[in-house]
């Protein structure tokens, strides 16, 4: 094996478990372990494969959010699962794209830590990506700062009554506020309200630029 035990950060071998159809990445993935001194003791393409695997065996995890046969999620239920047949499984998602609702469901499972959620673009930031792989192992969280920021922002939209979440996603379909008056039945002034109050609760005030963009690009981050 390449690199050997020493070349970790941590001088810690750890058995890892990679999940990922991209066939090129697969290869990629298992060259930066291994040279740094990691075992991948298996590879799989798809979810109904990762399903199967023995989660006594391994130390940790790395798992694509999309994968066959679905093409949705499949590669996180899967995951998800294998937490739940063991709740201290080390696991590490890699996406293509900042989903916080995903990263939700990962951080919010039981195990104390242990979980890391990384664009698949920060993988070649080699030793970021090593330092990620071996915090995860030890029983730390890593979260990719692109996906804080979306934690961050779905947080502040929480804050939103029922009827402003109705008018941030008219806004965000194009919408000016007479239509979404004629819309929701209601006023151009009850519609200017919320919208003040919409910039109000997500924290853009008067002097920001652009406040209905940002406010439109907050609830995007969402969906």
């Amino acid at each position: 094996m390449p690199g050997g035990p020493s070349a970790t950060l941590t001088g810690v071998s750890v058995r890892i478990v990679v999940a990922e159809d991209s066939v090129l990445l697969t290869e990629g993935l298992v060259r930066i372990l291994e040279g740094a001194g990691h075992q991948v003791v298996g590879t799989v393409a798809d979810a109904p494969a990762l399903r199967e695997i023995d989660v006594d065996s391994i130390d940790l995890l790395i798992t694509d959010v999309r994968m066959p046969p679905g093409h949705g999620d499949d590669g996180l239920r899967a995951a998800l699962d294998l937490r739940r047949r063991r709740p201290d499984l080390p696991v590490l998602v890699l996406s293509q794209y900042v989903a916080a609702a995903y990263a939700r469901r990962l951080l919010g499972t039981e195990g104390g830590g242990r979980v890391g959620y990384l664009l698949k673009e920060r993988v070649g930031r080699i030793a970021d990506f090593l330092r990620a792989v071996e915090t995860v192992c030890a029983g730390g969280v890593v979260v990719d700062p692109e996906v804080v920021s979306a934690l961050f922002a779905t947080a502040a939209l929480d804050r939103l009554s029922p009827r402003e979440s109705q008018v941030l996603a008219l806004m965000a379909r194009g919408a000016s506020n007479s239509e979404i008056a004629a819309a929701l039945v209601v006023s151009d002034a009850a519609v200017a309200k919320h919208v003040a109050n919409i910039f109000l609760k997500l924290d853009l005030p008067p002097e920001t630029d652009n406040r209905r963009v940002r406010a439109i690009l907050l609830y995007l981050a969402q969906s």
